[in-house]
């Protein structure tokens, strides 16, 4: 009888002691709340924070000023867009180790897209691959991704450089006294545009290259007749007239794309007899152009050792800025890093919304001594 007692009392001690627990649990909720807690962020950290999808941007640099404003006008998207987005590159753009560190970081967060400017296309050869077994769409913006396998990258949001270097075309025949001089010319004294290219070889140059002479040559014969204009100097280059020669093309396009050697360049299309023009195709080229002329002091307008050449040139940089604030250049065409880095998410977005996308031409603009100041022109130009 005292066995049977004891059981029973323990029996009742037992059920009292689960009481108490199961009323702590039910009333204060902290113990399931923690719980929860713990899995949100271990779904979410670094991916989805709540209710924005998640959007991994990666470029080639992230210090120079180019790529900051790149990240401005990717943050205004994803602003837009509603989406999250984190934006890194590494220190320089020879770190390519450093790059695909980042890229594997990233898809190991589980974005919804991957939007890419890559250094080295090879490097990520696995990591594209698994992107797109997994359904992350990458879209590439700046250089791209070139060289990918068809079917990995969706889109790419770029500069048109054929298109962009027309423009640098159109705005020195605005020039009057271009166009007089042009006009003037016979086939016994033909007038010549210099072109200074850093190389032949680089696709963004080539088009760089390429776009302007078109135009000039399209220009030039508006006012000359067609086929009365010669481009030559470079294989890659070379158009034959097919009437009179009355305006020539001269394109020079040095051995290595040394500082020395481009100067050198410069030089020689400085020496070319009726120069009316010299157009740099890029930094480095008009880097040359400033080396072989005082820094661009020989342009200048009033005493100038080429007073009577019209400069313009493609790209920014300190220098280049200064010689077009002085009025030295013409003028320059930049590329429009905010609409990069805006248009780059953009894509990524509609991507990942399964949304068909195209590659898109994030445009270019002209910038003088008279608007670079401008609001929609000043953090284009970056030295």
């Amino acid at each position: 009888m005292k066995k049977i007692k004891r059981i029973v009392s323990l029996a009742a001690t037992l059920a009292l002691t689960m009481s108490f627990v199961a009323c702590g649990n039910s009333s204060g909720g902290d113990n399931t709340g923690t719980d929860e807690g713990k899995t949100n962020t271990e779904t979410t950290e670094g991916t989805d924070s709540g209710d924005k999808p998640y959007v991994a941007v990666i470029s080639k640099g992230f210090q120079h000023q180019f790529w900051q404003v790149v990240k401005k006008g990717a943050e205004d998207a994803a602003e837009k867009y509603n989406v999250e987005i984190t934006f890194e590159g590494p220190a320089s753009e020879s770190d390519i180790n450093d790059q695909v560190n980042m890229i594997n970081s990233a898809l190991a967060k589980k974005p919804k897209a991957l939007a890419l400017a890559v250094l080295d296309t090879q490097s990520v050869s696995s990591q594209l691959s698994d992107a797109k077994k997994e359904g992350i769409p990458v879209v590439g913006f700046d250089s791209g991704i070139p060289g990918a396998p068809e079917g990995q990258v969706a889109a790419t949001a770029s500069t048109n450089n054929y298109n962009a270097a027309t423009i640098a075309a159109d705005k020195l025949f605005e020039e009057s006294s271009i166009v007089d001089k042009i006009k003037a010319s016979t086939s016994a004294d033909p007038v010549v545009i210099g072109v200074v290219s850093q190389d032949a070889t680089s696709a963004s140059l080539v088009d760089r290259t390429k776009g302007f002479i078109d135009q000039a040559v399209k220009n030039a014969e508006e006012l000359v007749g067609a086929g009365n204009v010669e481009v030559s100097g470079h294989d890659v280059f070379n158009k034959a007239a097919t009437g009179e020669v009355k305006v020539k093309v001269v394109v020079n396009v040095p051995p290595t794309t040394s500082v020395t050697d481009v100067q050198n360049s410069a030089q020689a299309v400085l020496s070319t007899k009726n120069l009316i023009a010299i157009y740099g195709s890029n930094e480095g080229g008009v880097t040359g152009i400033l080396a072989a002329t005082n820094d661009g002091s020989d342009f200048d307008k009033d005493n100038g050792k080429y007073k009577d050449i019209v400069a313009i040139g493609f790209d920014s940089g300190k220098g280049q800025k200064t010689a077009v604030e002085k009025g030295w250049f013409l003028g320059s065409v930049t590329q429009d890093p905010y609409q990069i880095g805006y248009q780059a998410v953009e894509l990524a977005v509609k991507a990942m919304n399964g949304e068909k996308v195209e590659d898109v031409d994030t445009g270019a603009k002209w910038y003088t001594k008279d608007n670079m100041n401008d609001a929609d022109i000043k953090d284009l130009i970056y030295d």
